[in-house]
């Protein structure tokens, strides 16, 4: 019996929405994709949105009156408030299209972290961060001589909760973090944490490339100053994210980039900014990507994403039982109740890199190295971990193959 059964999800039935998921990678030798965390699949609602933009409304937003360029706006634009929607933000003004997260989080280390940061200010951030909050961070404080801090990660794959009240006590001026670790993980209690670096006086950013495609998130809730996440974590085309800002902030800020449709006035030594969100988004932006991107969230919103959430906690617990059984096998970070579908893991004696390529062999698609967080695996004393991540799409007889296939490595080095 299907382990992950439940009444009104059928996981066959979804996987017919995927295209990429019925392919061989040779013949007779079915795909097996565990790689989700490094991008998701994209269902064809998405791939046909995105083709219906270029075959019927193909125009520039914002700027043309005719009948085209009307509806390429009003498609773009629409999509932006259901994106609010999804994630429960105030208000579409308050969302910016980015080209990712990592565009997003360094578009807050230049405008905000520039304007309102200064020499020997403090920012916070965890020993378990992505690259792509950290190295923003560390040319902005090389810049300005910024002080950075991490929160230490315990054995256990969790945030050092006491040695994070010790770092707010220092009056940090910005916490940034993960919402979910992309190698361990952990799913971090950032309400709780977010709430009190609020009550200490800091600006709160949140690294959500990990958390938005996987459970439900309600910014009102969180009360985060900015929010970032990606449209390909979560069934959407690649090159288009989203950063959310408070109003308040956002106004505060100086534009990013400068050029067209950032602006209201220009003169030969001046310009006035536009208002938001358009103040961030200069130039042609990705306007098919913006329509598929709202596809993207009509599509998991059908779903509804506390049953995504579901099956990925099933799924994860299935492939933690089953791993568990392997010898010399270590997988990093918490057990089940605060982890998410991304599952890394060791074998004594045989390189990531191999486990990989043997898994590949068997048409199961892993990753393997450092998973852009060098300093984590460094942490672990470990140069690199293969990492099978799961989505809702996935399948324990895909979990069945990993077992077999990392038993089949085993078999070689052994």
């Amino acid at each position: 019996m299907d382990p992950t059964a439940s009444a009104g999800f059928n996981v066959q039935q979804i996987r017919e929405d995927f295209p990429l998921l019925s392919r061989e990678v040779r013949p007779g030798v079915p795909l097996a994709y565990l790689d989700s965390a490094a991008t998701s699949q994209k269902p064809t609602v998405v791939i046909d949105a995105m083709d219906r933009y270029y075959r019927e409304m193909n125009a520039n937003i914002h700027r043309g009156i005719h009948k085209l360029a009307e509806e390429a706006t009003l498609a773009y634009e629409n999509a932006r408030e259901r994106i609010a929607d999804f994630i429960h933000a105030p208000s579409p003004e308050e969302l910016i299209f980015t080209r990712n997260t990592t565009e997003s989080i360094n578009l807050v280390a230049n405008s905000w972290g520039r304007a309102f940061l200064k020499a020997g200010d403090m920012i916070l951030l965890s020993e378990m961060e992505h690259h792509s909050n950290l190295v923003p961070w560390q040319i902005l404080a090389t810049h300005l001589s910024l002080r950075l801090e991490f929160i230490p990660v315990t054995p256990q794959g969790l945030l050092d909760q006491d040695a994070f009240q010790d770092f707010l006590e220092q009056e940090p001026k910005l916490l940034a973090l993960t919402h979910m670790s992309n190698v361990l993980g952990t799913i971090n209690p950032l309400e709780d944490m977010l709430a009190k670096a609020k009550s200490a006086g800091a600006v709160t950013l949140v690294d959500g490339a990990q958390s938005v495609p996987h459970f439900p998130v309600d910014i009102s809730t969180l009360q985060a100053d900015f929010y970032a996440f990606s449209a390909h974590k979560m069934v959407g085309p690649t090159g288009i994210g989203i950063l959310y800002g408070r109003r308040e902030l956002l106004e505060e800020m100086p534009p990013f980039l400068g050029g067209g449709e950032m602006i209201k006035k220009v003169e030969l030594r001046s310009f006035k900014s536009n208002d938001l969100p358009h103040k961030f988004e200069a130039g042609t932006p990705a306007i098919a990507e913006a329509i598929g991107f709202g596809a993207a969230v009509d599509y998991l919103s059908r779903i509804s994403m506390a049953e995504v959430e579901k099956q990925e906690r099933i799924l994860t617990g299935y492939a933690l039982e089953r791993l568990s059984g392997i010898p010399n096998l270590h997988v990093l970070g918490p057990g089940i109740e605060e982890k998410g579908g991304v599952v890394s893991f060791y074998l004594d004696g045989i390189h990531a890199h191999d486990v990989a390529q043997i898994l590949d062999s068997e048409g199961i698609a892993v990753r393997a190295g450092h998973h852009c967080a060098q300093p984590l695996h460094t942490k672990f004393n470990l140069p690199a971990t293969s990492r099978a991540s799961l989505y809702f799409y996935n399948t324990p007889e895909e979990i069945d193959r990993l077992v077999e296939g990392i038993y089949k490595a085993k078999s070689i080095f052994d």
